[in-house]
């Protein structure tokens, strides 16, 4: 299995009526999911072979966790009042 996973992102309404499709997916093609509420990045689903391979390589790791830092809202406080 040398083929690169692909990363898709979907949306929490889509993964609930599709699970054991995104299930058989990640399963048989290796891909690797990320579930957006609102929005915003909540949970990866990845298979686990892939999660194995991931926490055994750090260059992979890092460039997935770039990937998932950059699609995530950037969040300002405001000012505080006095």
């Amino acid at each position: 299995m040398n083929e690169k996973p692909a990363l898709k992102f979907i949306l929490s309404t889509q993964a609930q009526n599709n699970f054991g499709r995104l299930l058989d997916d990640v399963s048989e093609n290796n891909t690797r999911y990320v579930v957006k509420r609102f929005g915003h990045p909540k949970v990866a689903l990845i298979s686990l072979d892939d999660f194995e391979r991931l926490l055994a390589s750090e260059a992979e790791g890092e460039k997935y966790l770039r990937i998932l830092r950059e699609s995530r809202p950037e969040y300002t406080l405001g000012e505080t009042i006095e």
